[in-house]
């Protein structure tokens, strides 16, 4: 079992994104994506998911050996496929607790409904390891919540759902050190044998606290090299020009 993305093209209308992007992610495992701006990382994210926006034009994806291109975005996220967005949205007039509440139902059989109280023992112990006030349950979606507030909510959107693949899309964007710590605190803690994250970052220093198992670089739509955790360490330092030159002189 695997989420495996083979072949895979996606634009815009005009625009070429990604060009035959092929990645593999096993339960258990934690793979970074790193590349300059516009390589196409969070389109990415935003095609496996299902953004009306970008039109898969090749490829497929199977999470589990089913093609997930097929689907809804949420039949995607009952397959088990979750996403924290780099700009989390705002959804006024929707409590935090309502709203995970109708995505855990989503997700059970017709007719049945969330035990109450162990919904919110739940709740309450998850926004506890990400040091959030308890307020936050009757505060709407996002709205009028600091960037660090918005990152916490959807690490704790991923601690209730409990995906099989989760996706992080820059999720280290805007957060000083101290929430940078608890939110990475957050996703150790969901780590385990049964479920694969793919971690999208511009930035080595995430990688710090939500150690990868795999990196790779991806330039122009593809993933064009792969190597170990120092691979991160070592793009901190020298940046990308060194992978484009590679990319050049097997070229020619």
């Amino acid at each position: 079992m695997s989420l495996e993305i083979k072949d895979l093209h996606a634009q815009i209308p005009g625009r070429e994104i990604l060009k035959g992007l092929n990645l593999t992610i096993n339960p258990g495992e934690v793979h970074a994506i790193m590349g300059p701006n516009g390589s196409g990382k969070s389109t990415l994210s935003k095609v496996l998911c299902g953004h009306e926006d970008y039109e898969v034009t090749g490829g497929e994806v199977l999470l589990d050996g089913e093609n997930i291109l097929d689907m809804a975005v949420d039949a995607r996220s009952r397959a088990g496929l979750f996403l924290a967005f780099q700009y989390p949205h705002e959804i006024p007039g929707v409590s935090n607790a309502n709203f995970l509440r109708a995505a855990l139902k989503a997700r059970l059989p017709k007719g049945e409904d969330i035990d109450a109280i162990k919904f919110y023992k739940q709740l309450y112990t998850r926004m506890d390891q990400l040091e959030m006030d308890r307020s936050f349950t009757s505060r709407s979606v996002n709205e009028g919540f600091s960037g660090g507030e918005k990152k916490r909510n959807e690490i704790l959107q991923l601690m209730m759902l409990e995906p099989k693949y989760a996706i992080l899309d820059e999720t280290d964007s805007g957060l000083d050190i101290d929430a940078l710590k608890v939110v990475s605190r957050g996703v150790n803690a969901m780590r385990s044998e049964n479920r694969g994250f793919l971690v999208i970052t511009h930035y080595q220093r995430l990688l710090n606290y939500i150690q990868p198992d795999i990196v790779h670089v991806m330039i122009d739509g593809q993933i064009v090299h792969t190597g170990g955790k120092e691979l991160a360490l070592k793009l901190e330092e020298k940046g990308y020009d060194w992978v484009k030159e590679e990319l050049l002189a097997a070229a020619v």
